[in-house]
Parts: C-alpha cells; structure tokens; sequence
C-alpha cells in the first residue's frame, strides 16, 4: 500500500540566506529572489514580514516572467514546498490568462506538462496534483476544438511504457488526473456558453473513463490505494450528470465495495453523488434495481448500531436518505413496487430512531429529518383519488414516526446530562428544534388526530399512579404540543382545555420541564386570549416561574406573549403582575434583555387599563428607576454609572415601546369576536407623554454630562423615537420642546442618533401645521451643522452621512416645503450627496441614491431645486458614470441606474447634453471599453424613460464591459 504525503505544505529546510526585507517593488521576480521570499514567508517570525511575502509571492504568480520561474522551480533539487509554488504558478497562468498563451505553444506546454506529471508520479503527492490540476485547466480550455480527445490521450499516455516510472505510480497519477478534471470544470471560469461546450465534450470521453475505472475496481491485484483513487474519480465524474444507466455496473461495484473497511467512505461518496444526480430520475429501470442493494444494507447497519460503529451507521444511512430524498416520488409512482419503497421508508425510519442520544451516542439520526419532509410534499401532491391510497399506507407511517421524534427528543438523565460539554448541549439544542420544525410540518398531514394522540398519552403518563414516570417523557409530550402550537392555529382543538387542566398536575421537579411548560403556555397565548377564563390556571405557574433565574428567557417570554394576546382579560390580575415584576426587576434576577421583554410585557398590560391606573402603575413602577437616575446624574461620568445609565434608559424605551392606548391590538382580535372590552379613554394627555415631560429636565441633566458619549445620547434618542413610533400624533405636545434639545444635542455633538429621530419627528409632524415651524427649524439646523461636517472632512463619519442623507430623502418625500426655505442651501446639499455617492460603504451610497431619486422629480415644483440641478447636475452624473465605471461595487448598480432614470425622465434635455460631454474623455469611465460601446449605451439610457427594469439591466451590462467582465462566470453569476 502506498502512504500518501501529506497535501499540506510542510515547512522545510530551505538553503537560502537569513531573511530579506520584501516590498511588492522592491524586487525581481526571479527564481532566486522568489525561492527568498518562499523562506522568508515560512520561517520569519514576524507576521508583517509573512504578509509582505505573501503578498509579493501572489504578484510574482501573475507576472510575465512566471512562466520562465515556474519549470525550475519544480526542478529535481528543489524542496516539495518550493515545486510547490512552481506548479501553483503554471495552474494559475494557465487559468486566468490564458489568452495570453498563443496557439502554436499548446502542443509544447501540453508535452511539458505530461513529462512533469511522469517525473512526479513517484513524488510529492501536493505537487503532482498541482500539476495534474495545470494539465486540466489546459484540457479545459483547448477542449473539444484544439484537443478534441484529451481524456483519450490522457489515458493512452499513462498506460504507455515510460522510462523509469512503475506502473502502479502511473496508474495512480492517471486516476489523480481524471478526478481533478471534473472537479476543475466545476471550479473553472469559463464563460457559460464554453461550459455546455466542455461539460458536453467531458461526457463524451466517458467512454474512456468508464472501462478503466471498472477494470481497476474488479482486478484481485488491485492494491487498495488504487482502488479509493478509482471510486474518488468515479465521484468526481458522476457529478458531470453522467447518466445513472452508464454508470450503473461502477455503482453497483461500489455497493460490494462498502464492506471493505478501507473503501468505506469513498464508496459511500460515489454511491451518494450517483443516486443525487438531477437527471437520475428519468433512468426508473435502473433505480429500481438499486433498491434491493440499499435495503441489503441492513443487516450491517444493525451490526454497526449494535458494535457502536457511528461512522458505517452514518455512511449507510446517507446512502438511504439520498435515495430516499431524491426518488421518492418515483418509487411512489411504481405501484407494483410499494412493498420495496415501504421497506425503504422504514429503513429511513430506523435511522431516525437509532438508538442513543444525539450528539454524543449518535450523529445519524438528524440525517434522516429532511426526507420526511420530501415524502410528505411528493404524497400530498398526487390528484385526491391516488393522495387517499397513499394516506392509508403511510399515515400509520407518520403517526409511527411522532413516537420516534418524540422519544429522540427526551433529554438524558440528569447525571449524564451534566457530563455534556456546552457544545454537545448546544448541538442537542438545535437538534430538538429540527425536530420541533419536523413534527409542525407533519401535522399537515395527521391533522388535528395528531393533538388528541399526544393528548392522550399525555393523559395516560400524568394520571398513571401505579406506574413511575420519567420527567423526560412528559417533557418530550409536552415539546411536541408546544412545536405545533408555535406555529399552527390550535383554536379549535378539543384537546386545549384538556391541555390547560392538566399542566397543572404536573410535578415540575427540573429546569428543563419548567422551561417547556413555561414554552407551552406561551405557544397556546392566542387560545388563552379566545378562553381567557383558562388564565387563572396557568398565570400563577407564569408568575411564580419569573422569581427563578434559570427560567428567565421563557418565563419572560411567556409573559410577554400572554400580556399582548390577552391584555384585555389581565385587567383582574394586573395588579398581581406588575407587583411580581417590580419585585423581580428590583432583584435583578433577570439579564439586561430578559428585563426589556418585561418592561415590554407591561406595556401592554397597562394599555388595556384606564389612564388614571395607567398613571398609578407608572408611577409605582419607574420611581425608583428615576430615583436612581437623578442620583447618577449628579455623579462622575464613569464606565460603571454608564451601564446603569443605559440599562435605566433602555427599560423606558422598552415600556413605551408596547404602552399604546390609542387603539386596540388588532393581533390579538378575531374578527367575529364580541366587541372590544377596552375600556373607553377620556380626552387628556397620553400617560407615556405624562411621563416624558416630567421626566425631560432629568434627561437633559443626563445629557449635559454625557453628551460625547454616543452609546447614551442613542439611548435617550431611542426612548423619544420609539415613544413618537407607538404615539405618533399623540406625542405632539412634546414636538416643540423634544426639536429644541435635539437641535442643541446636535449642535454640541453631531450624532447619527439624533439625525435619526429628526427623521422620525419631520415623518410625522412635518405636514402638521401647528407644528411644521418647530420641525422646519430643527431640520435646517441639524442640515447646516451636518453641512459644516462636510467642510471639515465627512469621511471618519459615514453613520452621520447616511443618517443625513435618509433625513433629506424623507423631508422631500413628506413634507417638500422644507425645500423653499431661504435658510437651506441646497446647492451645499446636493454637493454633499455628490461627496457622499464616492463613499465606499454600501448602506450609505443607498441612502444618497435615494436623496436624488426624490430631490430630482421636484426640478419641477421648487424653482430652486431646479437652478441647482441645471449648474451642477453634470457632476452628478459624472460620479454616477464613475461608479458604474467600477468605482463603486456592483452591488449597488440598481441603486445608481435608478438616478440615471430619475434624470432621464426629470431632466431629459440636460441629460442629452451632459451624457454625451460626459462620456467623450478617452478612458472615462473605463479604459476598458470603447468609444462605440459608451456611444451604444449612451443612446439606450435616453431611449428609455418608462422602464425602470430596462435601465437597470443596461447598466448591469455596461458595467461588465467597464469592468472587463462581460461574457466571463463572473457576469453569468450576476
């Protein structure tokens, strides 16, 4: 048996002087100045150093004299590490420049490679396939015009007698070479319509291939070795689409292939990625007669199971389950076959019930999840008389697969779950939701049966006196009502009451059973809110279960849900509620988020009060967080006053996030529903902005000392913005005040926070007219301190640029007016927006796009909008151009066409002129293309002034050709 070097490069003793100071210019690319910067890349200590080799090493791999370096380099008396990069340095020539190799040299460098390839069959393995991978690029691009047989040569090459060179090393490098061929095609950037060329020359040479890889496979004297390297190449080939009845006889090879230890995993890859192939469907014949291999594969996935062999009980099941995923529905069509496709199905569900948890005593069973889902889509698809025949069959099937899921779903002992390490419980973590998705996704199929399954077993486990039962069990019953309730509409069920009175009886004696009724109660909110006379049975496991710390997340959670679904039937039990919660949050037993959820939990309960209670919880609830807050206004910034600070803020924002008395939930109302049982509010100020105005000068306070600290002023900015979101036109008697000290916070210290709730406030209150004169002062106050930002350099604050330019696009979209003021210079703010399209975050080029878009279409109702797009509206098109030029990422090309049509279609004469100015300068934008290619373009932007799409797709291709991409993967993947 050959022992394969290891493919990672090893580090060497290399004989070159001690370390040289590279810069990228510094030096020539020459053999002994690369095989320098090689050692100083794998032996100087300093990473700068190692970066700068690196660096100067990828230069050297693309420059012209690569191709005079790179046949030395692979020279006898060098080291693996240095031949290496030799034929690292042809692969990546041959390539990505191969247009830079001329015809008459094919021949030569084909010659060259093959001799290389010979000389290093019996030597370094990395290197050799380096090459083998050189020589298929090669391949790649002359086939099937300059080398219309290359598989063919390839393989007549390799048998021939070749001096010095054993058979087996060129049999070996013969099969490296055709593995790495499809597996460079797949990898390789050949433009599309090149690849159906190639890809249907590569399945020409099949024929090849096939013969070869069947006589290495069946010969007795076959070293192992070569046996892997054929099922590899086999792999590699398959996914070419070769069909499945050509490679038939090889996969059938590799079913006999599983029992050998050594073959194992190969064999299972090929099989796997013959049976997934798209086009293996329309071969039925040659499917079926597969099928008895894979169900003959049981008997040694049991003795797997039963010696704990995880990895075969892994490689047969994957072997199963893509079978099973990608030919259920032809097996299903096969009526005389149902017996077969059964007992595959229930193959598939022995995987998932393999015995032993996951992740520790098995990794299999999560394999199996996806194919439930994949038979269910193919039987729920047939027409109604065929979907019935299938249902009889497989529902006992389903019901069957509830009691596995549930059962792999049970948490271990105690004992032995705390011997798993955080990672293991993570992993079982993701796997119950897996398991979670799976039992909503089959209760399509087994209706509402499925709850009054559960519901009974859950029954029978709680009212069972005689026998013990585990805490796991009902756990796992009750997980599963919770998966279906998440996400399915249980209003109807007859089981819920059922439910309701009997979590009750259950002896909560574990965190992870407490955590699961606490999730159940939750997931049943909307059904509570329908009978809320089943609150008293579950409110006080809530409320007691929020005094725990370890059932934080989904005691909060619960609470949460039951004070939005069920707010109006909570009034009786308010007072119990918020006195559970001041005591837990006064504790500090939950973590910062958990504690927002509260606070947001309160929100909604009081907006179902009355405004004077409302006030009296209020009050009751924030005082002592005002207390607190007046107290640590007085003190000496420091990082631990900040938290508080924050953490003080951030429970008011969250509170008045939810506490809306203007309207009632609409979520949480059937529309058949009696009438509305919220109490009727009399006319007054809203209770949050009650609380705000007394609360205001304290916050000023705060901000006087902390106002160069942006994670505070985002923290007061967040407690107005979301106020002014849940009010909105209730908040108005804070408009005039709140713009003042956003105006002074700004003034002081320019924030993207404050830009932000300028935006909110000119949203909702500019086409006010009590209180457009606040807003418009505000709005031209934050823009001539933003526009002074901009004179002082804008480019350390891209946050405060795209807040600026957001701020700007919705003042135009909302309230235009603000652009007749005399105080606004809009020449500044166009060119700000001009600066701002050259900025290379994404999100803030958006924004800017988005400003023009809107300012342009008002060229005709605001005369000065219109004088400053004819004097400077050339610049922007010439940072448009640019962009799309390549200055910018192509991401963002829809963005930059939607300007290009904006001023199509606003300000048509002018763009006429200045596309054609514009685009005349040699190499503007691009010095890849043409004068007739900017001229083409050119007249396809102005022949279109309706189809936004059409622009689009013009600049997308213009873009290309800028770029030098046109006709490249790259632009098919675009």
């Amino acid at each position: 048996m050959v022992v394969e070097e290891d493919t990672k490069l090893r580090v060497r003793d290399m004989e070159t002087p001690g370390r040289i100071v590279l810069t990228p210019d510094a030096l020539d690319f020459t053999v002994e100045n690369v095989e320098k910067a090689l050692h100083q890349l794998y032996y100087d200590p300093n990473i700068d150093n190692k970066n700068l080799a690196q660096k100067w090493l990828m230069q050297a791999q693309v420059s012209p004299q690569a191709w005079q370096f790179c046949w030395v380099l692979l020279g006898p008396d060098k080291v693996p590490e240095i031949q290496y990069f030799g034929a690292s340095a042809l692969h990546t020539k041959i390539s990505r420049y191969w247009s830079d190799i001329p015809t008459d040299q094919y021949e030569s460098l084909k010659s060259q490679l093959f001799s290389q390839i010979a000389c290093f069959s019996s030597g370094s393995k990395m290197v050799l396939t380096r090459l083998c991978v050189a020589l298929a690029s090669l391949a790649l691009n002359t086939m099937p015009e300059a080398w219309p047989s290359a598989v063919s040569e390839m393989v007549r090459v390799f048998q021939e007698e070749n001096g010095g060179v054993d058979g087996r090393a060129r049999c070996l490098a013969l099969l490296e070479l055709l593995t790495v061929l499809p597996e460079e095609f797949q990898t390789s950037r050949l433009p599309q319509y090149r690849k159906g060329q190639v890809r249907c020359a590569l399945g020409n040479e099949w024929g090849s291939v096939s013969p070869l890889l069947q006589q290495l496979l069946r010969r007795s004297d076959s070293p192992g070795a070569v046996k892997a390297r054929v099922l590899r190449c086999l792999s590699s080939w398959v996914l070419l689409d070769v069909p499945i009845n050509e490679s038939e006889s090889l996969v059938h090879d590799c079913f006999s292939a599983l029992s050998d230890l050594e073959l194992f995993d190969t064999a299972v890859e090929a099989i796997v990625n013959a049976i997934s192939q798209p086009d293996s469907q329309r071969y039925t014949n040659t499917l079926l007669k597969m099928v008895p291999q894979v169900l003959a594969l049981q008997d040694q996935l049991r003795e797997a199971v039963q010696t704990g062999d995880m990895e075969t009980c892994h490689g047969i099941c994957r072997i199963a389950v893509t079978f099973g995923e990608n030919h259920s529905r032809t097996l299903l069509e096969q009526v005389d076959h149902w017996q077969s496709c059964l007992a595959l199905v229930n193959m598939i569900m022995f995987c998932t019930g393999i015995p032993g948890h996951y992740p520790v005593n098995e990794t299999t069973s999560s394999l199996t999840l996806t194919f439930w889902y994949t038979l269910q889509d193919e039987i729920m698809s047939f027409e109604s008389d065929k979907q019935t025949v299938y249902l009889q069959v497989y529902r006992p099937v389903y019901f069957q697969l509830v009691d596995v899921l549930l059962h792999k779903a049970q948490f271990p002992s105690d004992e032995e779950y705390d011997s798993w390490s955080s990672d293991e419980k993570e992993q079982f973590r993701i796997y119950r939701v897996d398991i979670s998705d799976t039992l909503m996704y089959v209760y399509e199929m087994l209706g509402a049966e499925l709850l009054s399954n559960l519901y009974d077993k859950l029954g029978r486990l709680l009212t069972n006196t005689e026998q013990p039962t585990s805490w796991q069990h009902t756990e796992a019953l009750l997980y599963g009502f919770q998966s279906i309730a998440e996400t399915i509409d249980v209003n109807y069920s007859d089981v819920i009451p059922g439910l309701i009175g009997l979590i009750p009886r259950i002896n909560i004696n574990n965190v992870q059973l407490a955590d699961t009724v606490m999730f159940t109660i939750g997931a049943l909110a909307e059904w509570l809110a329908d009978h809320p006379v089943m609150l008293s049975s579950v409110l006080p496991l809530v409320l007691q279960a929020l005094g725990n710390p370890d059932l934080s997340v989904s005691s909060v959670s619960t609470l949460k849900k039951i004070c939005r679904e069920c707010k109006y039937d909570l009034p009786p039990y308010a007072t119990n509620i918020v006195a559970v919660s001041q005591e837990v949050l006064i504790k500090q037993i939950h973590k910062t988020s958990q504690c927002m959820w509260l606070m947001q939990a309160l929100g909604f309960l009081l907006s179902a009060l009355p405004v004077e209670e409302i006030l009296r919880n209020l009050h009751s609830l924030i005082t002592p967080y005002i207390q607190q807050l007046e107290k640590l206004a007085e003190e000496t910034p420091n990082p631990s006053n900040k938290l508080a600070i924050i953490h003080i803020l951030g429970l008011l924002s969250n509170l008045f996030t939810t506490l809306d008395i203007s309207k009632q939930d609409d979520d949480s109302v059937d529309s058949s529903a009696p009438p509305v049982k919220s109490t009727p509010q009399p006319p007054g100020p809203n209770p949050v902005v009650v609380v705000l105005q007394q609360v205001f000068a304290l916050i000023q306070k705060v901000l006087s000392k902390w106002l160069n600290d942006s994670q505070v002023v985002e923290a007061v900015c967040a407690i107005f913005e979301k106020s002014v979101k849940t009010l909105l036109h209730d908040f108005a008697p804070m408009v005039p005040q709140l713009s003042e000290m956003l105006g002074q916070m700004y003034s002081t210290v320019p924030q993207a926070s404050s830009l932000d709730l300028t935006r909110q406030m000119v949203h909702i209150f500019a086409s006010e007219t009590n209180h457009f004169p606040p807003i418009k002062a505000l709005f031209e106050h934050v823009t001539s301190v933003t526009l002074s930002i901009f004179q002082q350099g804008p480019r350390d604050h891209p946050d405060i640029v795209d807040s600026f330019m957001q701020l700007q696009a919705q003042a135009l979209k909302r309230k235009s007016d603000l652009y007749l003021s005399e105080s606004l210079d809009i020449k500044a703010v166009f060119h700000c927006g001009v600066l701002s399209l050259k900025f290379p975050e994404a999100p803030t080029v958006k924004s800017t796009c988005f400003f023009f878009t809107e300012l342009l279409p008002h060229c005709y109702d605001i005369p000065p909008v219109a004088r400053v797009v004819e004097q400077e509206g050339k610049l922007l098109l010439q940072a448009v151009l640019e962009a799309v030029g390549g200055a910018a990422s192509r991401s963002l090309m829809d963005q930059f066409a939607e300007v290009l049509f904006a001023l199509n279609k606003h300000c048509f004469a002018l763009l006429n002129i200045w596309l054609k100015e514009a685009l005349q300068p040699p190499g503007f934008p691009s010095s890849r293309v043409t004068t007739e290619q900017k001229e083409r373009f050119c007249q396809q932007i102005l022949r279109e002034r309706v189809n936004k799409r059409k622009v689009k797709e013009m600049v997308k291709e213009f873009t290309l050709l800028c770029r030098g991409l046109h006709g490249t993967e790259y632009a098919a993947e675009y």
